[in-house]
């Protein structure tokens, strides 16, 4: 994705220029692909599906929509701080507020995963945050105009152990795309296990 590992960036960010880049990698690799995208990775698969682009499967993996009052509501001027942040080089910071105010997970959590292994991945990536965020719109409402213009299957998988927000805004998208199957993974949150969720990828892909 844009800004991400070894992809380029611009100056001004539009949801459609990501929209564009699938569009183009596709073509690419022969005109139609299988996607899968986690977290807001997932909300713009949806999107890339809903304008037409040649997916003819899409899995996603807890889309953080805002669909009922266990949801966290962003502050005002959400946008504007994690652009500030990580402009001025504090990135860590950048995703603890990103994390406990824009996804609602407890700041002792977070503080305790600034030691993990992956933080220093999260960093790399925390001047897309606000990218991130404007996928998902200011109050991370649910766009169920785009959803309902999907034709591609698609499977909406959640962890049985997320937050129930979570597990709200996944059912709200499987009942919300026409024909899509929504499935649970036990004993999983956010941070999904990669062998858990692999073999629903590779049963849903491959069917």
């Amino acid at each position: 994705r844009r800004g991400r590992g070894d992809s380029g960036d611009a100056d001004v960010y539009a949801v459609e220029r990501e929209i564009e880049d699938l569009a183009a990698l596709i073509a690419e690799a022969g005109g139609s692909a299988r996607v899968f995208g986690l977290s807001a990775g997932g909300a713009l698969a949806l999107k890339a599906a809903a304008a037409g682009v040649g997916i003819t499967q899409v899995a996603v993996y807890d889309p953080p929509f805002a669909v009922d009052d266990t949801a966290p509501r962003p502050p005002a001027g959400f946008t504007d701080k994690l652009t500030e942040l990580s402009a001025t080089d504090r990135r860590s910071e950048a995703v603890e507020f990103f994390m406990v105010n824009g996804m609602g997970a407890p700041a002792e959590a977070v503080a305790g995963m600034k030691f993990a292994p992956f933080w220093a991945g999260l960093e790399a990536l925390a001047h897309t945050l606000p990218y991130d965020v404007t996928i998902l719109g200011e109050d991370f409402a649910l766009p169920a105009d785009e959803l309902g213009a999907i034709s591609a299957p698609v499977l909406v998988v959640h962890g049985g152990d997320a937050d129930a927000w979570l597990q709200s805004s996944a059912k709200a998208v499987a009942e919300t795309v026409p024909g899509a199957s929504r499935h649970s993974l036990t004993g999983q949150g956010i941070a999904v296990d990669p062998a858990v969720l692999a073999p629903e990828l590779k049963e849903f892909f491959t069917n």
